[in-house]
């Protein structure tokens, strides 16, 4: 299946990620979730799904001092690098973990952080319930999850132009995954099934900038897995759909240090 393909991120894809992608769209909300820890000063933390580290980079320095965070990923070789990256790896337990079967005892957190990961859980619910478990009573679950494509607007020209390329058979990973999950009531039915009582969901807009066009065009077509979609479709098309994207960026934005919203969901969940 396509969907099954969404969350492999391999080859050169995490370098790109990394070097274009979190910059982008991801600090941001980062800075966003470290603020949340500050203000509930949680003893005990976990982030799950947490890809190449980017929250723990910023959440590791504003916990208490004495405060446990283990920072987990169903991916080891993406932990390594999350560890490699992070300024004070002492300061976190890292722990390749599946939120599907998480390995901790029942009430260990008081806080559970994901940053744009539950789109990729095959079964949601199954994930909050395990979630759910191991969290404290009168703790929070907090995570972010992606508005439409419409208004995250970087994305929307590249899925555009993208379309125009292949009109046949147009990738649709961002569309589909992840702005592809962008329903409150989903939100609230989906953390009810698994035991939330009190769940709030605010709408968080940022500025997304770039120093050219380039930036996003390569963000996105070469460091997600919107790569492998154009490669499936030609083998010898990436760099060409990259300077669609560009173009479709430039046309737009600018040619020099643009900029565009980026748009999200941060659901707490109690």
């Amino acid at each position: 299946m396509v969907e099954a393909l969404d969350s492999v991120f391999e080859g050169s894809i995490p370098d790109i990620y990394d070097r274009y992608l979190v910059p982008l769209i991801f600090e941001q909300y980062a800075s966003d979730l470290g603020q949340r820890v500050t203000d509930a000063g949680p003893d005990d933390v976990l982030e799950v799904a947490a890809g190449s580290g980017v929250v723990g980079r910023v959440v590791a320095d504003v916990l208490g001092p004495s405060a446990r965070y283990v920072v987990s990923d169903l991916n080891q070789p993406m932990l390594t690098r999350a560890e490699s990256l992070q300024a004070h790896p002492e300061r976190i337990e890292w722990k390749q973990a599946d939120v599907m079967d998480l390995p901790f005892e029942d009430g260990t957190f008081d806080m559970v952080l994901c940053q744009f990961g539950a789109m990729f859980f095959p079964d949601r619910v199954k994930a909050y319930s395990e979630v759910r478990r191991v969290l404290r009573e009168g703790g929070d679950f907090v995570f972010s999850m992606w508005d439409t494509l419409e208004v995250n607007e970087f994305a929307f020209e590249v899925t555009r132009a993208l379309a125009e390329l292949f009109p046949d058979d147009p990738p649709s990973f961002l569309e589909r995954t992840p702005h592809g999950h962008y329903r409150p009531d989903e939100y609230h039915s989906d953390l009810a099934a698994a035991g939330f009582n009190h769940v709030t969901i605010e709408s968080v807009t940022a500025i997304s900038s770039a120093a050219d066009p380039s930036e996003p065009a390569i963000a996105y077509c070469q460091g997600t897995p919107l790569r492998t979609e154009i490669v499936a479709r030609d083998p010898n098309a990436l760099e060409s759909a990259t300077k669609q994207a560009a173009l479709a960026i430039r046309e737009r934005f600018g040619n020099h240090h643009i900029s565009s919203r980026v748009q999200a969901f941060v659901i707490t969940a109690s």
